[in-house]
C-alpha cells in the first residue's frame, strides 16, 4: 500500500451520535466538555466505519486504523478529520490517548476476527470496544479508575445489547456474528440461524441465554451513578443503565431478525424520567 492510497482515510456510512440508542454528549453533560465527548464520538465513527465497510481488505482496514493511531500520537500527518480533532482534544484536555488507542484496537479485531467462541471472547473484545468509551467520559470529569468496574460493566452491556439488536443485519453484510459460538452450539442453533427472516426458537434460546448474562452486569452498572459525583454525569448515567434496562425487556419479547427493536419515543420519555428519579433518590 502506497501513500497515495490511503490519503483518504475516512469511509463515512452517514451515521450520526442521533441515531445511538444512547444519549451522547447531550444537555445533561457541561457544556464545555460536549464538544470533547463529540470529537470522541465522531474519532469512533469515523473509524468503526472503517472496519464495518463491506467491501474493504481487512488489511486495508488495519493499515487505514494504524493511520488513525499515527496521528493521535503525533507520529505522522494524515489528512482525517477525525483523528485530527480528536488529537487536538486530547492535547486541550491532557486526557492520555491510550482509550482511543484501546477502540482502535478493537475496530482492528473487527477487521480480522468473524467469530467468538465464548462469553469471555466476547467480554475481552468489549474491553476494547465499550468500555474505553466510559472510561474517556469520566476521565473529562476527573473520575479515575476506581469508577472503571461499574463503567465496564454497563459499556459492555450496551456493547452486548447492540451485537444483539444488529445480531441480523452483522451476519448478512458482513459475516461477522458476535453470538458466542459455544452458546449457539449448546441450544442446537447456528450461524446460519442467523440469516432467516424469523428467529428459530433455538436462536431465541441462545439470545436470551446472552440477556440472562446481561442482568448481572447492569445490576453492577447501578453502582456508576453512586460514585459520580458530577451531578449532570451522574443524570446521564442514571438515565442510560434504565435505557439498558428496557431494551433488555425488550428484547426478550421481540425478534431482532424481523422487528427493529428499539425504544419508543414515550418509552425513552419513561426511561429518562425513571433515571432521573434514580439520580436523586
Amino acid at each position: 500500500m502506497t501513500t497515495a492510497d490511503i490519503t483518504s482515510l475516512e469511509t463515512p456510512s452517514g451515521k450520526t451520535r442521533h441515531g445511538e440508542n444512547f444519549p451522547v454528549g447531550s444537555f445533561f453533560i457541561r457544556a464545555d466538555l460536549r464538544p470533547h465527548i463529540h470529537a470522541f464520538y465522531n474519532f469512533a465513527r469515523a473509524a468503526d466505519d472503517i472496519s464495518d465497510h463491506p467491501l474493504m481488505e481487512p488489511q486495508i482496514k488495519v493499515a487505514r486504523l494504524d493511520r488513525f493511531a499515527d496521528i493521535l500520537l503525533g507520529q505522522k500527518f494524515y489528512d482525517v478529520p477525525s483523528a485530527i480533532a480528536m488529537r487536538e482534544s486530547l492535547l486541550i484536555t491532557k486526557i492520555s490517548p491510550q482509550h482511543c488507542l484501546d477502540l482502535l484496537t478493537a475496530f482492528k479485531r473487527d477487521a480480522v476476527q468473524l467469530r467468538y467462541s465464548d462469553w469471555d471472547d466476547l467480554l475481552d473484545y468489549c474491553r476494547f470496544s465499550a468500555s474505553p468509551v466510559g472510561r474517556h467520559v469520566l476521565a473529562l470529569h476527573g473520575i479515575g479508575d476506581t469508577a472503571w468496574p461499574a463503567n465496564d460493566a454497563l459499556c459492555s452491556a450496551l456493547q452486548i445489547i447492540n451485537h444483539i439488536q444488529d445480531c441480523g443485519d452483522d451476519y448478512r453484510e458482513l459475516d461477522r456474528v458476535y453470538i458466542p459460538q459455544d452458546m449457539l452450539a449448546a441450544h442446537n442453533s447456528n450461524t446460519a440461524d442467523l440469516s432467516r427472516a424469523e428467529a428459530t426458537p433455538a436462536l431465541r434460546a441462545t439470545l436470551s441465554t446472552m440477556l440472562d448474562k446481561i442482568k448481572p452486569m447492569l445490576d453492577q452498572a447501578v453502582l456508576l451513578p453512586r460514585v459520580v459525583t458530577n451531578w449532570r454525569l451522574k443524570c446521564e448515567v442514571s438515565v442510560i443503565c434504565v435505557l439498558a434496562e428496557r431494551l433488555t425487556e425488550l428484547l426478550r419479547k421481540r425478534d431482532p431478525l424481523c422487528d427493529n427493536v428499539k425504544l419508543r419515543k414515550p418509552a425513552i420519555i419513561a426511561a429518562a424520567t425513571r433515571g432521573l428519579m434514580r439520580a436523586w433518590f
